[in-house]
């Protein structure tokens, strides 16, 4: 059944596995086609459209679309397919505010970090992440900035929060992204105003200094808001 994560049994295990594989691969790329903004709020398709567009079958299409919409990028239009989600200033806000409370609590300012060998090695790999965001950043290269800043925010959360925390979080950002990038995108040059100070908060918690990692993601929070607040103003 479309949607339940689950894939409709076969003689060959291998179609299970390869139908699965190719719905995650739909729903990626779609995802991405959202954050790059080539999707737009409010753009509607349908399921053949897509199928027809990645030259494949309509029934990995629709799962990945209801995966999708379960996720809260997309609302299915009845009769006539799906369309993107269109998000306002005040879902933003909203975002911020559940994001702020996550993120304060795998980082909290009273809390002990494990500064251990297998946290140093995690750390080094975050790290590398994080510096190929704070690049972007400062470039205002967008497009590679979500990428790394999804997959730095990931690792983070997976070394000290826990698996409900890490995935609710994970939404959270993808959805604040999907929010935030029809405002950024309608500008020439973004250079100067992106959040980029992942690695200043790796070297925090590599030091086990949780009050300056709370500083740090709260600033996170302050900035991103400031600057969707300024840009939806006009």
């Amino acid at each position: 059944m479309p949607g339940t994560g689950g894939s409709t049994p076969s003689r060959n295990g291998n179609s299970t596995v390869t139908r699965s594989t190719l719905r995650q691969q739909l729903a990626d790329a779609l995802r991405d086609e959202v954050l790059a903004g080539r999707l737009q709020p409010g753009q509607e398709f349908t399921v053949k459209e897509i199928a027809d567009q990645y030259g494949v079958s309509a029934t990995p299409v629709r799962e990945a679309l209801v995966d999708l919409s379960a996720q809260g990028l997309l609302d299915a239009v009845q009769h006539r397919g799906f369309q993107v989600h269109e998000y306002s200033l005040d879902d933003y806000r909203e975002m911020i505010e559940a994001r702020s409370m996550v993120i304060g609590g795998i980082f909290r300012a009273d809390k002990d970090y494990d500064t251990g060998s297998r946290t140093t090695t995690v750390l080094a790999g975050v790290r590398r992440r994080g510096e190929e965001a704070r690049r972007a950043a400062t470039a205002g290269d967008l497009t590679v900035l979500i990428g790394y800043d999804l997959r730095f925010w990931r690792e983070l959360s997976d070394l000290f929060g826990n698996p409900y925390l890490a995935d609710f979080l994970h939404r959270l950002l993808v959805q604040a992204w999907v929010c935030a990038v029809q405002h950024l995108r309608r500008l020439p040059d973004l250079r100067g105003l992106l959040w980029a100070r992942h690695t200043e908060l790796v070297d925090a918690l590599a030091r086990g200094d949780a009050k300056a990692a709370h500083e740090i993601v709260t600033g996170h929070n302050t900035h991103c808001l400031a600057l969707v607040e300024r840009l939806a103003a006009g």
